[in-house]
């Protein structure tokens, strides 16, 4: 399983116009599901996503995680993070999870987030979204879990 994070002062999701997900200061999750992936991928990224400290702490280092900052998590599910770009000119998807696999895993990996942490939005899997954000730093961190 894949996550690029990023640390935002804000991001939301808009589905057909509508913002169906948004958070203020906290961190996007795009998520990739690989065909290998099971719950404890998911389970584990959950893990390094809320403990990762990207965050500033008084003297400005990248020292305090989400759950120290209380900020929002809002996990959005992106397939082509899951590409083989290594040749060609047209990525390729094989490494991908199937949809209803991915599907489920991003639903579950969404319900053990907001178990665990109460500021939690997300996207629609399969759906057409617009993610806005503002990325602070910025700061991006591609983080991934076998």
């Amino acid at each position: 399983m894949i996550t690029l994070i990023q640390r935002v002062a804000n991001a939301s999701v808009r589905i057909e116009g509508d913002v169906v997900a948004e958070i203020g200061e906290g961190l996007l999750a795009l998520v990739g599901i690989e065909k290998t992936d099971l719950e404890r991928q998911a389970d584990r990224l959950l893990q390094r996503v809320l403990a990762y400290r990207v965050f500033p702490d008084k003297q400005g280092k990248m020292n305090l995680s989400l759950h120290d900052t209380a900020g929002g998590l809002l996990l959005v599910p992106q397939f082509t993070l899951v590409a083989d770009t290594r040749s060609g000119n047209r990525p390729g998807f094989s490494g991908g999870a199937l949809p209803e696999e991915g599907r489920r895993l991003f639903h579950y990996l969404v319900k053990q987030a907001k178990t665990v942490y109460p500021n939690v939005g997300c996207g629609l899997f399969g759906a057409d979204m617009q993610v806005e954000l503002i990325n602070n730093g910025p700061v991006t961190f591609w983080l991934q879990v076998n």
